[in-house]
């Protein structure tokens, strides 16, 4: 009976010490976001998509997941899954605004005017007092040849205080022959 005994103890010992070990190598969502942030941070998209992706795994209704997992994407070039991650935010929260802002510059590299303008409104709606919102939308008129309507978005992103890139702002005078 004793070693009968001592044989459950030394399973159940065995037993606490897997568990335990499993749960130390086991991460959470905030551990992967986070180090999905600082992977990020350093340049290392690759590796941020991996760890935003085991994220996504654990919670799949963090907006905020979808949208840093977009600009991984983005920053790697891929496009058309950034912009399926930051929809996906988008659906989660409708009002992340910065899911609206990445999404709109999604639209504007691939030559989508039309949507990255509406997705520049949405976020200036969600964030009126944004200077970055319109300095966004202006550019995308930009690019859309929408030089006077440009114009207005970066003088009101420049009255909320925020620095327009100069050199965007030479252009577009050039572009209205205010260049003198």
């Amino acid at each position: 009976m004793k070693t009968q005994s001592s044989r459950i103890m030394i399973f159940t010992f065995i037993g606490v010490l897997f568990l335990s070990a499993s749960s130390a190598c086991a991460k959470t969502v905030e551990e992967y976001f986070s180090r999905g942030n600082d992977y990020s941070k350093q340049g290392n998209f690759t590796q941020a998509v991996s760890d935003y992706t085991k994220a996504i795994e654990i919670n799949h209704n963090d907006a905020n997941i979808y949208n840093n997992r977009g600009l991984a994407y983005k920053n790697q070039g891929k496009v058309t899954e950034a912009i399926s991650d930051f929809t996906r935010a988008i659906q989660i929260n409708p009002n992340l605004g910065l899911a609206y802002n990445n999404r709109g510059n999604a639209y504007t590299s691939q030559g989508n005017f039309t949507q990255a303008i509406s997705d520049f409104t949405r976020f200036i709606q969600i964030n009126p007092n944004l200077g970055l919102a319109y300095s966004n939308r202006g550019n995308a008129y930009y690019v859309a040849k929408e030089y006077n309507i440009a114009w207005l978005d970066v003088r009101k992103a420049e009255e909320l205080g925020y620095t327009v890139d100069p050199n965007f702002i030479t252009a577009l005078k050039k572009a209205l022959g205010r260049d003198k």
